[in-house]
């Protein structure tokens, strides 16, 4: 038995430093509940920012959105660097595994990540986000699959899909086909019929789900900002609806909607009853008909040979 929790609240939007210290108080909130396991939402260190539009249509960009992106790049945080670090001796202190959202920042471009640190504190995994959504493809650039991994713990093989990946059916596979028996999805859709899919995925994988939705009003946002939902401070932008799923789809942590919660299980990893009769990637496919090639190798935009870089190269 090992008990996990999932952790429903907003970023402080262009206030790194701040929504580090809301981090910190979660989890230590999580940890004194004797969770061992501690899943925030996507983007939750970086912010997600609902409702902006960056000043782009097609074929054009404004000076006022080049500003606000700005300001968006400058709250991401780099991996490694300072504010991971900062994470990593959160979960040392306390003695837990955290799971979290963030925004990357890698050279010029922006990434959708989730980071995954030990017990001692030590970085163990990294996700980028595959395939950003809509307008967020204007701010975040796209992972490969060199980070499609799942990460082994002493609570059981974790692993995060974030958001809309989790409609991904080839991705999912690639999750079950590693052994996860924890998905984390992290995520900022807070519709009710993302239930339903969180619902299927803990059955289809025979593996229990713990789902963290940011919780933000327009309070938590600078006065400056300006989202398309409205100005008042009362406005809520993301709603929540974190929840906890078994592997047959039975809800052990009911979705919480309209404040921050934390919200914990104690949970029984004993995954085999449920593979008793479905296993996606093993006896219940057919490999016969259906394969998966996944192809695991970085993918950068510049590739270097092995070599001395210098003036002579260039003759």
């Amino acid at each position: 038995m090992v008990k996990v929790a999932v952790v429903q609240a907003g970023s402080a939007l262009f206030d790194t430093p701040a929504t580090l210290a809301k981090l910190e108080r979660f989890a230590r909130e999580a940890a004194a509940d004797g969770a061992k396991l501690i899943l925030f939402p996507e983007a939750f260190v970086g912010g997600y920012p609902k409702g902006a539009g960056f000043g782009a249509v097609v074929g054009s960009r404004s000076p006022d959105g080049r500003d606000l992106f700005r300001r968006y790049f400058e709250s991401a945080i780099t991996v490694p660097g300072a504010e991971a670090a900062a994470i990593g001796d959160v979960a040392a202190a306390l003695g837990v595994h955290i799971v979290t959202g963030i925004i990357e920042r890698c050279g010029g471009t922006l990434y959708c990540t989730v980071l995954h640190f030990d017990e001692t504190g030590a970085l163990i995994g990294r996700r980028r986000k595959l395939m950003p959504t809509a307008s967020e493809r204007l701010i975040w650039g796209m992972g490969d699959g060199s980070t499609l991994d799942v990460v082994p713990t002493p609570h059981g093989r974790v692993g995060a899909v974030i958001c809309w990946e989790n409609y991904m059916p080839m991705l999912r596979m690639a999750m079950y086909a590693g052994g996860v028996e924890l998905y984390c999805a992290p995520t900022v859709d807070d519709r009710d019929t993302w239930q339903a899919t969180m619902r299927h995925i803990a059955l289809e994988g025979r593996c229990f789900v713990l789902t963290a939705v940011q919780y933000l009003t327009r309070a938590d946002c600078p006065p400056d900002y300006r989202p398309i939902q409205g100005d008042a401070p009362d406005t809520v932008l993301i709603r929540g609806g974190s929840a906890i799923y078994g592997p047959l789809g039975e809800e052990i942590a009911a979705p919480v909607y309209g404040r921050e919660a934390v919200l914990s299980a104690e949970i029984d990893l004993g995954a085999a009853r449920g593979k008793y009769d479905f296993d996606a990637v093993g006896h219940y496919s057919r490999p016969d008909i259906f394969t998966l090639h996944i192809d695991r190798r970085a993918r950068k935009g510049v590739q270097t040979d092995p070599g001395e870089w210098n003036s002579a190269t260039l003759d």
